[in-house]
């Protein structure tokens, strides 16, 4: 595994653990030679994991829409920063430079992102695994009511199990990189 595309929030939210679970992501990364791939900028959670993955000297990869470059203050300290037309584009391209997926705790893009990375997956157009980072339990509300979803008939067993979830970063990290292509039924 090359590289791990990373969404999470432009905001750092209201807890500053989040910032230190950032950074701690962001060293497993670089302690695996793993480059981050994410959103581009140079705010909350996103800002804060570029940085610590740029300060240990890994490789920092951002997409950003033109017209977020300005909002989202984009990072210019990245290895690479590739400024795209929109958002399909930005998530498109961000598929293609990653061999699977996490989730930090985020907002409603990070929700949107992770989401269309996961049908993607069950539809059968990438084999990439995808993992939660589960930190302070953000996302046990999710995994629940994805939980419910497959009780009531309307998600397979194997597709809410392609969310790989974890609060640990290496564990996370080390359960997607064996992984391999998820297997659906």
């Amino acid at each position: 595994m090359k590289a791990i595309a990373v969404y999470c929030g432009a905001s750092s939210g209201l807890d500053p653990r989040y910032a230190g679970w950032a950074r701690d992501l962001a060293r497993v990364l670089v302690a695996r030679n793993i480059g981050l791939v994410y959103g581009g900028g140079n705010v909350g959670l996103m800002g804060v994991i570029a940085d610590e993955v740029m300060r240990l000297g890994g490789e920092a990869t951002g997409v950003i829409p033109r017209a977020l470059l300005e909002r989202e203050v984009g990072h210019p300290g990245l290895t690479r920063q590739f400024v795209v037309k929109d958002m399909h584009e930005r998530k498109a391209m961000m598929s293609d430079l990653a061999d699977g997926f996490i989730a930090m705790p985020g907002g409603m893009g990070t929700l949107e992102e992770l989401f269309e990375m996961v049908t993607w997956a069950q539809l059968g157009i990438h084999a990439k695994p995808i993992g939660l980072y589960n930190v302070n339990g953000f996302w046990d509300g999710l995994l629940a009511f994805v939980g419910h979803m497959v009780a009531q008939g309307f998600v397979r067993p194997a597709h809410a199990a392609l969310m790989m979830h974890d609060a640990d970063p290496e564990v996370l990290v080390a359960r997607l990189v064996g992984a391999g292509a998820p297997t659906l039924r």
